[in-house]
């Protein structure tokens, strides 16, 4: 039985950069429980790995790991996800992609909420597909 090509776009890193916001946000999370906080290219490893992990590296333990994510999403709701760029000719791409009738996905270890406005941010909602059982979640959530 033949299946329909299905491509998947991982979203930090892949559609865009997000090394302003993620690092930002975790700086804003460590000085508000009084840590140091390294630079955002010290900070470049915490991109990608579960964000909980992180901190409990950065951190030395789970004791204040998940007050720490508390505090990034803080920051990140409103700030940290609008403070990334897409990729050059990353929009060519998918538009080049799109009618060859394949499924487009995103994926991401994101909350849906801020994946989803990530990519309506950047105008790319209208490649991707949508979630067969809601119309309002686009992304692939990996966690």
């Amino acid at each position: 039985m033949p299946t329909e090509p299905i491509l998947f776009f991982d979203l930090d890193g892949t559609l865009t950069d997000p090394k302003p916001g993620i690092t930002g946000s975790i700086q804003y999370a460590l000085r508000k429980l009084g840590r140091p906080a390294p630079t955002q290219d010290e900070l470049t490893w915490c991109i990608g790995p579960p964000l909980r992990a992180s901190f409990v590296a950065l951190l030395g333990g789970h004791d204040l790991a998940d007050h720490a994510v508390a505090l990034y999403r803080e920051r990140f709701a409103d700030v940290g996800l609008f403070e990334n760029s897409l990729y050059p000719d990353i929009a060519q791409v998918l538009a080049t992609l799109r009618p060859s009738h394949k499924r487009l996905f995103d994926a991401t270890s994101k909350p849906h909420v801020f994946a989803n406005r990530i990519i309506d941010h950047f105008g790319l909602a209208g490649f991707f597909d949508r979630n067969a059982q809601s119309n309002t979640e686009s992304a692939v959530n990996l966690s």
